[in-house]
């Protein structure tokens, strides 16, 4: 198998999860539409996409968030706007997708003066620019502290 064949059933869940981010969305509810096991669902998502619904809909909101960022509304409105439930949690993904906290962010947009110099050039890790985002993330992602390697210890 060389590379997986995306479904067309996956392909709508994709599209359901880029128009509806606003609203809240989770894999039952995703797997209910689409008529199959949350299970299944979860695994051929990350098989195809590299990542799974929930971590795929996160991005979406946060990729949606910076764009508003750049405008004149405050962090708290922004949160509401893209569909996040609380402050804590929008701020820990914005960081942890983003690398600055949504105020930081939102403080080197307004000092920003033209694309060279915008918020993104100052997160976006070097050789990623001119990937697509879809990609570019999957390339810089943050490992997380679930995700990192364990150290190699010998069996007693």
């Amino acid at each position: 198998m060389d590379s997986p064949r995306i479904h067309p059933w996956l392909r709508r869940v994709r599209d359901r999860i880029d128009r509806e981010y606003r609203e809240p969305l989770d894999v039952e509810a995703l797997a209910r539409a689409a008529h199959i096991p949350a299970g299944h669902l979860s695994r051929q998502f990350r098989t195809a996409y590299g990542m799974s619904p929930y971590a795929y809909l996160t991005a979406r909101r946060i990729d949606r968030a910076t764009l508003l960022l750049r405008g004149d509304l405050e962090v708290d409105a922004v949160r509401r706007a893209v569909g996040c439930a609380t402050p804590g949690i929008f701020a820990t993904r914005f960081a942890e997708l983003v690398g600055l906290t949504p105020e930081s962010f939102r403080g080197c947009a307004g000092n920003a003066t033209g694309p060279a110099g915008g918020p993104r050039a100052a997160v976006t890790p070097a050789g990623v620019e001119d990937l697509p985002v879809c990609l570019a993330q999957r390339v810089a992602r943050t490992v997380r502290n679930q995700e990192a390697l364990a150290p190699h210890r010998p069996l007693p």
